[in-house]
């Protein structure tokens, strides 16, 4: 496993923290900066290419840090294929990886913990993207990716050449009946439990 790490000012000494937490397991990474707390800089600049490198496939994951992981998330958020996901428990790191199979893990260096940090790293790099009704979900965002603002969307569904109006409708019908059949043996699940007790 490849990692990319950056941060800013804000988020330099937790960023030595984990980069210190990966060497002590062995894990490869790359530093792209900063290399100095002291100094105001611009996130951005570290940011690229962190994202730009997992976004190639030259890194497996990423993992940015910020003052609060909000300004690095939105940054790394705008590269074509990345899913950055700030967490500031374990179960978010591993829902993002889980459902949302994220690539880049945002940190906030003045909101965490070292302790509670690292943590979120190992369970956010331990955990893997489990596909089904998720991928489904991944490939609409791809194609949000693919043909931008402008695209004709109703109900979530794309109205252009390749995804006909028509067939949306019927896709969401049938989303809408597994949906609907899930939610009725749940309810009905929870009402004989609820007999039981």
């Amino acid at each position: 496993m490849k990692i990319a790490l950056g941060s800013d000012h804000g988020g330099f000494l937790l960023k030595k923290e984990v980069a210190r937490h990966l060497m002590v397991k062995g894990i490869e990474f790359t530093d792209f900066g900063t290399f100095d707390g002291e100094q105001s800089v611009d996130y951005t600049d570290y940011v690229w290419p962190v994202a730009f490198g997992v976004s190639k496939g030259d890194f497996d994951l990423g993992i940015l840090v910020c003052g609060t992981g909000i300004g690095v998330a939105i940054a790394a958020n705008k590269v074509k294929g990345i899913r950055a996901a700030i967490c500031t428990n374990g179960y978010m790191a591993r829902m993002c990886r889980e459902h949302n199979d994220a690539n880049i893990l945002t940190l906030g260096g003045r909101v965490l913990g070292n302790g509670l940090a690292l943590e979120i790293v190992d369970i956010f790099l331990s955990t893997s993207f489990l596909g089904g009704r998720h991928a489904a979900r991944l490939e609409k965002i791809r194609w949000m990716e693919l043909h931008g603002p402008d695209a004709t969307v109703t109900n979530g569904c794309a109205a252009d050449s390749s995804n006909a109006p028509e067939a949306c409708a019927r896709d969401i019908k049938a989303a809408g009946e597994a949906t609907g059949e899930a939610v009725g043996k749940s309810a009905a699940a929870d009402a004989g439990a609820n007999k039981s007790k």
